[in-house]
């Protein structure tokens, strides 16, 4: 994990409703209009924060007929975890000079 994919999911999770999303995705996955319901916010502000928790790779979404034709979408917990320590913080630098330097075909002029 790079530095800036650390910060993308720190960031995701730092916002209070952001949680409140995750724990209502905890037991089940959840049509939209029930998740808004749930952590009780508007579809298009639940959709916001959704794009920041899907970006950081958190949670997923899949449209899925329902049995009148409707098109749904489905929100579902992608599994993670996240460790936070010194190391962790290290590990995500490293990666970022890692991917910096050139490959070894690649002539640094």
């Amino acid at each position: 994990m790079t530095s800036e994919e650390l910060l993308t999911v720190l960031a995701a999770l730092g916002h209070p409703l952001r949680l409140q999303i995750i724990a209502a995705l905890a037991a089940e996955r959840v049509h939209v209009s029930e998740l808004a319901r749930r952590v009780g916010v508007s579809r298009p502000l639940l959709y916001m924060h959704l794009e920041r928790l899907e970006k950081a790779g958190l949670v997923e979404g899949h449209l899925e007929l329902s049995h009148d034709g409707k098109s749904m979408k489905y929100i579902e917990l992608k599994p993670f975890q996240l460790t936070l320590t010194v190391p962790t913080i290290l590990a995500a630098l490293q990666a970022d000079r890692e991917s910096e330097q050139p490959s070894s075909g690649e002539r640094s002029d």
